[in-house]
């Protein structure tokens, strides 16, 4: 493929010099002509730096803190998935091999910057602010795990698909309307960008110039619908030049790429522009939901060659060669995340104390008298039943 990169639409600023062709893995863009939409990949699968103009200037110990975040991201989903299996945990949605679209996208971000996240990801919140022992409680079905942190400008996610985009784009028009110097990231799968609702938050936001950057999270499968199946144009990234909006695509398996693509669409919302689209490229090596058997509807050969484009190894070659990493530091940060996820999960237990009557408590003010009948026999079943 041969993406321009004309910058005509993405910055004030003049263009950059054309570079050579980036090939992304994945990304089936060969016959498509795409026009102002810039490719953005620095590391390739073995950790090379390939497009060096986009390599983020980071600090030592920031690329160490994002490898930690990285590392924190897998090694909860892990303890997740493996609590959902033995019963203390309800149905989730994995993020395992999207740790760098994860961390990525929010990296960027300050403070005062509002998230409307979907339900695949606990990594960037966590990142964000979120301890880990509340997302328990929140996926345990607790109702104070659903409380956002104190600090932390953050939306609820919905399990309705797309549901959360034109929410987000009301409040990117809300920090507009009071001239705050704050933007909104809000990402989607590419199953929800095939909803109606997300189509309708794209161009409201280009009409009034919201200060929203939408990240389509292109993972390959929409539940278990292949994205060839679902788009007839697989290059989510030009439905954001047909909306009128400035769009990059990004290698999402590449941290310092989607660190570099959501820095250009934040920076470029919040100067006032208005939105800003992003399509990450990469996989979803789990479930769908822990209700889902992947195996039915894709080939296990897929699932091992996408296995050689983790996101994790990658950067841990890069900093490898860097002389950032070695192996023994590889160990001592895996050892130590995973003691932090233990802990949090110890934590979990002793706040995960269920209240059955509580059930009545919320929806009256003064309860009727005939929920107070149904309460009292309630209470009764339960006393009998040993339950407090």
């Amino acid at each position: 493929m041969s993406p321009r990169s004309t910058n005509s639409t993405t910055s004030t600023a003049a263009a950059p010099a054309e570079r050579p062709p980036v090939h992304v893995e994945g990304c089936a863009v060969d016959t498509i002509n795409l026009g102002s939409i810039d490719v953005i990949r620095v590391l390739d699968e073995t950790g090379k730096v390939v497009d060096p103009a986009h390599e983020p200037n980071l600090p030592e110990s920031e690329l160490l803190r994002i490898y930690r975040g990285m590392i924190r991201s897998r090694r909860f989903d892990q303890r997740m998935l493996a609590m959902q299996r033995q019963g203390e945990m309800g149905t989730f949605a994995p993020g395992l091999g999207q740790e760098a679209t994860q961390i990525g996208q929010v990296y960027p971000m300050t403070s005062r910057d509002w998230f409307s996240p979907s339900y695949r990801s606990i990594g960037a919140q966590v990142w964000r602010g979120w301890t880990m022992e509340q997302l328990l409680l929140l996926w345990a079905g607790f109702f104070e795990g659903f409380a956002i942190p104190e600090g932390v400008n953050e939306l609820p996610f919905s399990i309705v698909i797309g549901s959360h985009v034109p929410v987000a784009t009301g409040v990117a028009m809300g920090i507009k309307t009071r001239k705050e110097d704050a933007v909104v990231v809000t990402n989607f799968g590419d199953g929800a960008s095939s909803q109606g609702a997300v189509a309708e938050a794209f161009n409201f936001a280009a009409v009034y110039k919201a200060p929203i950057v939408f990240i389509v999270e292109s993972n390959g499968w929409a539940i278990s619908t292949p994205i060839e199946k679902q788009a007839g144009n697989s290059v989510l990234a030009a439905r954001g030049v047909g909306f009128g909006m400035p769009a990059v695509r990004v290698d999402g398996n590449d941290v310092l790429g989607m660190i570099e693509a959501c820095t250009r669409a934040i920076d470029y919302a919040r100067s006032g522009h208005g939105p800003f689209l992003v399509e990450a490229v990469t996989y979803r090596m789990s479930l769908h939901t822990t209700a889902d058997d992947p195996k039915v509807y894709r080939k296990d050969e897929e699932v091992k060659a996408w296995e050689a484009k983790c996101p994790i190894l990658r950067f841990e070659a890069y900093l490898k060669g860097r002389k950032l990493l070695d192996d023994a530091a590889i160990a001592t940060i895996n050892e130590e995340i995973e003691q932090e996820v233990i802990a949090a999960r110890d934590r979990f237990r002793e706040l995960a104390v269920a209240k059955p009557g509580e059930i009545f408590d919320f929806v009256y003010d003064a309860l009727p008298a005939d929920l107070q009948n149904q309460k009292a026999e309630y209470l009764e079943r339960l006393r009998r039943k040993g339950v407090q």
